[in-house]
């Protein structure tokens, strides 16, 4: 019996040798939905046997978790060393660091979990260089600090490749597109929205993702790859911050490229800028919980992300409360003036203080 490795080794040859033109756009879709379910496939297999980062998780802490990825002595364990009160040991030789190794960082009020994991290298999702068990911690982030040094700045883009093969999707946000099965009925799609390619394909896709029962609602243009980035089950959302190591070393010539940005973590150069640019790109805030009874103020702050509504915060607190308060009365961020009378559905914004009624 061939493989799973083996058959989208042969799909993948396939698709590199059929011409992309309108008349093999289906055809190119599905052997793409095939290699995405043979992936889902063979993750589950890895998960089950323990080679898909068994032992290797780590239980994720504080309010958020960041993971450092990037190729062998980037200077990943300097930088953990450098942001938080880990002790990761630090070598001038590929490999040092062997497990994950965790460290927390507080900044703006906010404990933010930094992980420090083994370099990725080629063929990582091969299972090269404990790649495998690297993405599936990666899997976990809420953020990823995607590394490298100024002697490599190709490695950025080669890591993201890497990630993305294995449905990582980097500063994307998932297809505005509902499915939701059916127990019969077969496949009904519903779109205001002219896509590149027919319904009949849509369908094609969906069946050979074993989708058989389902209502497909597709709110926006989207291409197939997206269309199969819906269906699979190991796809994941993840922002990220490019990061340079190692500019002690360079000119500041070199730093004029935006996408990237320059730092060292040895000598602590641009380390406060990484640091505001992680509680950015981690959309969180600080609101602040007001006891019944109790003068409004800014004592023990809470961190929470952006879309959050009130009713997440409740739910945070414990499942009683959500059934206890209906109301709140809001001071501050989001206040139109002090006390307004708020629903639960009112989405938080940093600086306002709550009290729920």
């Amino acid at each position: 019996m061939i493989s799973l490795e083996k058959q989208i080794e042969e799909i993948e040859k396939e698709i590199r040798e059929t011409p992309y033109h309108k008349g093999t756009e289906r055809h190119i879709g599905i052997l793409k939905a095939r290699i995405a379910k043979l992936k889902n496939n063979l993750e589950e297999n890895l998960n089950k046997k323990g080679g898909g980062g068994g032992g290797y998780a780590v239980r994720k802490q504080g309010d958020a978790t960041v993971v450092l990825v990037g190729p062998p002595s980037a200077g990943k364990s300097t930088l953990l060393n450098a942001l938080t009160n880990a002790e990761s040991k630090v070598a001038p030789y590929a490999f040092t660091t062997v497990s994950v190794i965790p460290g927390m960082m507080k900044y703006n009020d906010a404990y933010i979990q930094i992980l420090d994991v083994p370099g990725l290298i080629e063929g990582a999702e091969e299972g090269k260089g404990r790649g495998r068990e690297v993405i599936s911690v990666v899997r976990g982030a809420d953020l990823l600090i995607i590394i490298s040094d100024v002697e490599r700045p190709e490695a950025i883009n080669k890591i993201k490749n890497a990630l993305e093969r294995n449905g990582i999707r980097i500063n994307k946000n998932p297809p505005d597109i509902l499915v939701e099965k059916k127990i019969k009925g077969g496949i009904v799609v519903k779109t205001n929205i002219k896509q590149d390619f027919d319904k009949k394909t849509i369908l094609e896709i969906a069946n050979e993702m074993g989708i058989k029962n389902a209502e497909i609602q597709i709110k926006q243009k989207v291409s197939i790859d997206e269309l199969i980035d819906v269906f699979a089950k190991n796809r994941v959302y993840v922002p990220a911050i490019s990061v340079i190591n190692k500019a002690d070393t360079t000119t500041e010539s070199n730093f004029s490229n935006n996408n990237f940005l320059f730092i060292s973590a040895e000598k602590g150069y641009n380390l406060d800028e990484l640091k505001k640019a992680i509680w950015d790109n981690l959309n969180l805030v600080k609101i602040y919980l007001i006891k019944h009874n109790s003068d409004v103020n800014e004592e023990n702050p809470m961190i929470v992300k952006k879309n959050q509504t009130l009713t997440d915060i409740l739910k945070s607190i414990g499942s009683n409360f959500a059934a206890t308060y209906t109301k709140a009365k809001i001071w501050g961020g989001g206040a139109k003036y002090p006390g307004q009378e708020v629903s639960l559905k009112t989405q938080v914004v940093s600086g306002m203080k709550v009290r729920f009624i």
